[in-house]
């Protein structure tokens, strides 16, 4: 178990070694060392594959490392069937992924830096997918945020892409919060903070009071990042992003995110009216506004980028249906969708890369010059479309299966299924038929074959499509299964497969069918009439998101105009007033005020003398016409509190306090006659009157604080440590000496360092306004030195 433990623990960090190796990888190969980076995804692949067979019995690998026992916090991994089909797919599509980048990117100036992003983010992911830990969670999550920032924004010469990596950023990092206050109550709610054991608690959940406000906090984070709407927008402005980056986002990873954390939290927060009613609203909304998005674009990325709204709006609208047929379906479209966009994406860099265009209205005729890119595109569209031998094929016939009844509800999602499944369709073959069919036309870039690296990814994908279909016994016993039990917690049996049942959900595939083609025959025209429907509707949450970010600017400008006005004196005021407050307040609302001491009768003539000296000081102080003046009568006040200190017994206390003193006075003038500020304090009356009051009440609030602590029944617990251990310890035998020197000796030395910071911030001031007045006389004779 052990030895598990330490391979897991290095296959999730080797995306982390291929993020450090890759920068010097690729200044020594060139693009060449993408095979050599490939090595570190497809090891761990092969150390998770390793796991398949315990997993279809039914078992669970788990392993990790505590951190914060106190606290029940650990570094820690949980695999099921669900954990370990994601992790499958991101290292292993990760592997095609850097392969393609290698070749896509070829003799791009950050290559390496592209790679050392693309390992970040896939390491992010997996820790998602495998985390135990709701802390682990939590913090990949925001990891894949961050991360897709790095990558979005990678050309960030061009504004399009800083934008878009803005916005993802922004709307998947709020999410991110509320999905941290929704763990947060669900570890309220449960008592534990491990997805393992929260499987085992799922009434506790679904009966708790905080039951909708976690649920509704969760599927914030889950939407934010799977691209439901209304918050749909940002992920197709990530298309500004380099091709490997968005079929990588689009197929397995960050976008699947949210699928994945509705399908793990299933157990414990499905079944209820709620689940059941926000997931398949939202999801069906936003697969009906992806396909009809797409329909609208004439790029193949964008195409592509919408269909995969869709495609993850009808995953969340399965799981929110939470039926077994449904689940079955979720299971089956996850790993098809997996492999048909990830394949078609890097289709469409295949042909923005040897063309020069991803615009589908100016191409035609490659079916020559890239035969290869056009059966791979037309294997994966086959898949996307639906249609048999494809996995796509079972995944829409469960889908129907699922869906289809005699209620209304039934009957609504089925229609819309059926709608969104025909765009697809018609998007699917647009993208593998328009660009290779008909004459050629001209390119900005003479078409030909793609290379090796190229063409790799996408034909392997495009192969596993069709051979998990024809095996699909095989792969519902490894796979689909295995997911669909892990989403339900009881065993799943999937069976089917490419034999033909004559029955309702068939009858709805040929239908989706005959639809699609239509759509497909007349797409000139349902794009012209998708754009006159968006021009009526008026803007979108897009345009939304720059109005509400702009609104934000203004209104937090305006507000440090306010809290942070650039004047000193307001700062001060401010400060002191919240000084007052919590000297004052809390002793007289908690009634902790203390009692006033009755006036001692043996004060001395020379104590007398000393207070009186204190009172001339202050006088001093307030009738000083000039800030240096004030200063030294300011000085008066602490000589006066040394002589007090030195007649109650605490010379070294006294000796501190008069080289303080001294110090801060003689520092403190230096400054005042080297800057030459103002010579006098030209505060209106009722300014003075202020500042005054509030002086008074913050000493009256600290006079009060000692007088109460004084009251309070003394432990000398430290006195006799101090006393006992001072010689013994430290070998000193001046205990105050001790405890400044050893005991406190770390704080001393704090202490030393901002007194040597602020004087070198004063010997700054002082040479900067030197200097000044040296470039004033060299420029104008007029003026003395």
């Amino acid at each position: 178990m052990a030895d598990v433990t330490a391979l897991t623990f290095l296959a999730l960090c080797l995306p982390l070694v291929g993020a450090l190796a890759a920068p010097f990888v690729i200044r020594i190969f060139g693009a060449n060392g993408a095979w050599l980076l490939a090595i570190a995804p497809l090891l761990a692949f092969l150390h998770f594959l390793r796991f398949m067979p315990k997993i279809a019995r039914g078992e669970v690998v788990t392993g990790g490392y505590s951190w914060v026992p106190s606290f029940h916090l650990s570094f820690s991994w949980f695999l099921d069937g669900l954990s370990l089909t994601f992790a499958l797919l991101i290292t292993g599509i990760g592997t095609l992924i850097v392969l393609y980048a290698g070749g896509y990117l070829k003799g791009h100036r950050d290559q390496g830096r592209f790679f050392s992003f693309i390992f970040l983010f896939m390491g992010a992911m997996l820790g998602v997918v495998v985390s135990d830990s709701f802390l682990m969670l939590f913090i990949f999550w925001e990891l894949t945020s961050i991360t897709s920032f790095l990558l979005i924004g990678f050309d960030h010469e061009r504004a399009a892409a800083r934008r878009a990596a803005l916005q993802a950023l922004v709307v998947t990092g709020g999410g991110g919060l509320c999905l941290l206050a929704g763990l947060l109550l669900l570890w309220n709610i449960s008592g534990v903070t491990e997805m393992s054991r929260l499987m085992g608690a799922g009434d506790i959940v679904r009966e708790s009071p905080f039951y909708l406000a976690a649920l509704l906090l969760v599927l914030g984070g889950a939407f934010t990042k799977s691209a439901q709407f209304p918050f749909h927008f940002w992920l197709p402005n990530a298309m500004e992003a380099p091709t490997p980056v968005s079929a990588y986002l689009h197929s397995a990873t960050m976008v699947k995110a949210g699928v994945y954390l509705l399908m793990r939290l299933n157990p414990v927060m499905g079944a209820t009216p709620d689940w059941e009613i926000l997931l398949p609203f939202f999801g069906g909304l936003t697969l009906v506004v992806g396909t009809a998005l797409a329909i609208r674009q004439t790029d193949l990325k964008l195409k592509l980028a919408y269909t995969t709204v869709s495609s993850l709006g009808l995953l969340v609208m399965l799981i929110g249906f939470g039926s077994d047929h449904a689940v079955e379906a979720a299971a089956l479209y996850l790993v098809a969708h997996s492999l048909f966009k990830g394949a078609l994406f890097m289709v469409a860099g295949i042909i923005d890369h040897e063309t020069g265009t991803r615009d589908i209205t100016r191409l035609r005729g490659l079916m020559q010059a890239m035969p290869l890119t056009w059966m791979i595109a037309l294997a994966a569209a086959f898949s996307m479309a639906g249609l048999p031998p494809f996995f796509g094929f079972l995944a829409k016939e469960e889908i129907y299966t699922a869906l289809v009844g005699g209620d209304v509800r039934a009957l609504t999602f089925t229609a819309i299924t059926v709608f969104g499944n025909a765009l697809m369709f018609a998007v699917a073959f647009a993208v593998a038929l328009k660009p290779f069919l008909g004459q050629p036309v001209e390119t900005p870039k003479p078409p030909h074959e793609a290379p090796v690296l190229l063409w790799l990814g996408p034909a392997v994908l495009a192969v596993l499509g069709l051979l998990a279909a024809i095996f699909s016994t095989f792969t519902h016993t490894v796979l689909s299964s295995p997911i669909a039990s892990a989403i339900r917690q009881t065993p799943v049996d999937i069976d089917i497969s490419l034999t033909p049942h004559i029955s309702l959900p068939l009858a709805l595939s040929a239908l989706t069918v005959l639809l699609g083609i239509g759509v497909y025959w007349q797409l000139a025209r349902a794009r012209f009439l998708m754009a006159v429907f968006l021009r009526a509707a008026g803007p979108g949450p897009d345009h939304g998101f720059d109005v509400a970010l702009s609104g934000l600017v203004r209104f937090s400008g305006r507000v440090m105009r306010v809290l942070q006005p650039g004047r000193l004196e307001i700062y001060v005021t401010c400060t002191f007033l919240c000084v007052a407050a919590i000297l004052i307040i809390p002793p007289v609302v908690y009634g902790e005020l203390p009692r006033l001491p009755a006036w001692p009768a043996d004060v001395r003539l020379y104590e007398w003398a000393v207070f009186l000296i204190a009172a001339f000081g202050l006088a001093a102080v307030l009738v000083a016409r000039d800030r240096l003046t004030a200063i030294v009568s300011l000085g008066i006040q602490g000589f006066a509190v040394a002589i007090i200190f030195l007649l109650f017994g605490a010379p070294d206390l006294s000796f501190t306090q008069f080289m303080v003193e001294t110090l801060s006075v003689v520092i403190l003038a230096l400054v005042m006659t080297r800057l030459r500020l103002s010579p006098d304090d030209q505060r209106p009356l009722g300014r003075k009157l202020f500042d005054g009051a509030l002086a008074l009440v913050c000493g009256l609030g600290f006079t009060l604080l000692l007088m109460r602590a004084t009251q309070a029944p003394f432990n000398d617990a430290l006195t006799a440590f101090f006393n006992a251990y001072s010689k013994s310890i430290a070998h000193g035998a001046n205990v105050v000496n001790v405890i400044i020197v050893d005991f406190r000796g770390t704080d001393t030395l704090g202490e030393i360092a901002v007194v040597a910071v602020t004087g070198l911030a004063i010997l700054a001031l002082i040479r900067i306004r030197a200097g000044s007045e040296r470039k004033l006389a060299a420029n104008d004779p007029t003026v003395e030195g």
